[in-house]
């Protein structure tokens, strides 16, 4: 794994812009994205913090949006009561001046990963411009706060690559189960009367 870091970093800031595309395309069982590009600016300390959070964050919102739309052609099996739960949602978060803008940055503003929430947005066919301008803006903050302090909080990527794999795994489970759970909420129900109940949860019709 360090090969792999040394050979994409020969290429500067235009090699981890390819890594941080093709990580964030991929839905499942990929590190988290601060983690790689902390790991690049430990083995070149000549990278500037900021630049790198620009460039990683160009990457990753251009790798969501292709994730976003290969999403959205799995949508034809979800089911029909998922689908129409996942459009209210939509619609309300349409209906919100900055409704796309705010709930993207807010969550890339954080460590967490983001893929499942993209997978969420390719099944509800979003279309707005803002998800895209809030999820660049958060991780810009997210990866410029990780990539300062990454000399205090990371521990070598090729060791949790190698020894905690399974937390990745473990992570993605735990992004699908969102997914599924987020589609069997009545948002029609939630948003109407402030009353939570579920749907059964049938995502898939074959």
């Amino acid at each position: 794994m360090a090969d792999f870091f040394e050979i994409f970093a020969e290429y500067s800031y235009f090699g981890i812009f390819l890594v941080l595309t093709a990580i964030n395309a991929a839905p499942i069982l990929m590190p988290p994205t601060w983690i790689v590009l902390s790991s690049f600016h430990i083995l070149d300390q000549s990278l500037d913090p900021l630049i790198l959070a620009l460039v990683g964050a160009t990457g990753a919102t251009i790798g969501r949006f292709v994730l976003k739309k290969t999403s959205s052609i799995f949508r034809r099996f979800v089911a029909t009561e998922q689908k129409t739960n996942l459009d209210i949602i939509g619609d309300f978060l349409n209906r919100k001046k900055y409704g796309y803008i705010v709930a993207s940055f807010l969550f890339a503003a954080t460590p967490l990963p983001s893929n499942m929430l993209f997978v969420a947005y390719g099944l509800m066919r979003t279309k707005s411009i803002g998800l895209y301008a809030g999820f660049w803006g958060g991780r810009v903050l997210s990866y410029y706060i990780m990539i300062s302090i990454s000399d205090i909080v990371l521990t070598p990527f090729l060791q949790i690559f190698e020894e905690r794999y399974i937390g990745i795994i473990v992570a993605d489970i735990v992004g699908i189960s969102v997914v599924v759970l987020f589609t069997s909420i009545n948002w029609a129900l939630l948003i109407t009367q402030k009353k939570l109940k579920f749907v059964k949860p049938k995502l898939w019709r074959f």
